[in-house]
């Protein structure tokens, strides 16, 4: 398997972490992702508003079939065997002190977003793998899911134990192994914007 490098003394967490396809089809223990959710929960968020939400399903379970509907084909072929399957939404309004008073967040999606990335390091703490996708009908899993106006599903995630690539499709195994990133300097500026 192709092995991450940095020229910066990162934690290897941040490298060990990837998104695979190829899961076990294990079933995961509902303590494992209560301390997913945990890790999520310690995220910072403006005003400690706390805009995120996951609603999820364990391998098995009476929802499970339902989750795995709302992907759309192509993820659910290989999310079947995950052990978890996680929607992840955040709230776009925020409360004052008069409760009926809400305004808009500007920052629910940043703040889920960091929310994510802290569920997702956890798991790979874990010996876990979380995989994030948006190829899932959003219309359907608003109305199945039953997710009030006010919050934006922004992803659904697969967790699991990683297998052998062999479970896969031939188009799919070549392309099971984590994928590299961009060099610091092409996204990171000092003063202005470049242009």
């Amino acid at each position: 398997m192709f092995k991450r490098f940095t020229e910066n003394p990162v934690d290897p967490l941040f490298l060990d972490r990837w998104s695979p396809r190829a899961y076990d089809g294990s079933e995961m223990p509902q303590a494992d992702l209560e301390t997913l959710f945990d890790a999520a929960r310690w995220a910072p968020s403006a005003y400690n508003f706390q805009p995120w939400r996951f609603l999820y399903a364990r391998r098995g379970d009476a929802h499970w079939q339902s989750f795995l509907d709302l992907l759309i084909p192509f993820n659910a072929g290989w999310a079947k065997e995950a052990s978890a399957l996680v929607f992840i939404l955040s709230d776009t309004l925020m409360h004052t002190d008069d409760p009926g008073q809400p305004f808009a967040s500007h920052s629910h999606s940043f703040d889920t977003g960091a929310a994510w990335a802290q569920l997702a390091l956890q798991a790979t703490r874990m010996g876990y793998q979380a995989h994030g996708m948006t190829g899932l009908d959003f219309d359907r899993a608003r109305t199945a899911l039953s997710v009030p106006d006010r919050f934006r599903i922004e992803a659904a995630a697969a967790i699991g134990r990683r297998s052998d690539p062999h479970v896969l499709s031939d188009e799919l195994k070549a392309r099971e192994t984590p994928s590299n990133r961009k060099p610091v300097n092409e996204f990171a500026f000092a003063g202005r914007f470049p242009g």
